[in-house]
């Protein structure tokens, strides 16, 4: 295929091709759907089966919906992961120069792969979010309180559960886009999500709680949630907050790409 012959629709079919041929991608959708719906279901059981024993103030504030899908805290992980091995792969074997040959218009490129992740994170992860929610009030009906899809809140919830899994995918994406390693651009989008709340939890109280809220993790901690916590915004509020992010790294992973050499 020529330059001239090149449209976004073209590019977008070619990097569907690569993405789902990939076996990192293969791998990464596969332990993205183990642990979402295998802890899920893990944790729900053990929750079922300690119910009798469980202290009536733990009773008043369960949440039937944040247990069932327990399984998105390590997933989130996994999809970042995904996000950057999508575009940091490339730059590690080589193949982006081969890629640009192909493809020179780079807001093309990286636009066509953006649809790709975006499209295909959001499906297999409301499907994903979904199915967890359903198997875990099925473990719970008839011993522990359960949540309904009939209810606006709870779905709200257990859509934004997959928005944000599709979001943290597009991140890593915009993490690998800015540094080209996978090594860094992973150690990097974990820090984000496990080492920030750490060194946030030693800052003076007064700062954490004015800190905390803005974190990546506690944003999605306030979308999976059916009553966020005073302190954090709520699930709207935080996903605006959570597409900002978002959107800045990957104007800079943009910017960047169209300075530098492949």
């Amino acid at each position: 295929m020529t330059s001239r012959n090149q449209t976004l629709t073209s590019t977008t079919k070619s990097e569907w091709i690569k993405f789902r041929s990939v076996r990192s991608s293969v791998m990464g959708f596969i332990v993205f759907i183990v642990l979402t719906i295998g802890l899920g279901i893990l944790i729900t059981a053990v929750i079922r089966n300690h119910w009798s024993h469980s202290l009536p103030a733990d009773r008043l504030t369960f949440d039937p919906v944040t247990t069932s899908l327990a399984g998105t805290i390590f997933a989130q992980f996994a999809v970042g992961v995904i996000g950057v091995l999508f575009i940091s792969s490339e730059y590690s074997s080589g193949a982006i120069r081969t890629t640009l040959a192909a493809v020179p218009n780079r807001f093309r490129l990286i636009s066509a792969k953006l649809i790709v992740l975006v499209v295909s994170m959001f499906v297999v992860s409301e499907i994903v979010c979904f199915s967890a929610f359903l198997i875990g009030q099925a473990i719970y009906r008839g011993v522990v309180p359960t949540a309904s899809l009939s209810s606006g809140v709870v779905l709200r919830t257990v859509i934004l559960a997959g928005v944000y899994l599709t979001l943290l995918s597009v991140l890593g994406f915009g993490i690998g886009l800015i540094l080209r390693q996978s090594a860094a651009s992973i150690s990097t989008f974990a820090s984000l999500l496990l080492v920030l709340p750490l060194i946030i939890f030693f800052l003076p109280e007064s700062w954490q709680n004015s800190i905390t809220k803005f974190e990546p993790s506690a944003i999605g901690r306030e979308m999976m949630s059916t009553s966020p916590p005073s302190q954090l915004f709520g699930a709207w509020t935080g996903t605006m907050l959570l597409i900002i992010y978002v959107a800045v790294v990957m104007c800079v992973g943009m910017a960047l790409m169209q300075r530098r050499d492949a």
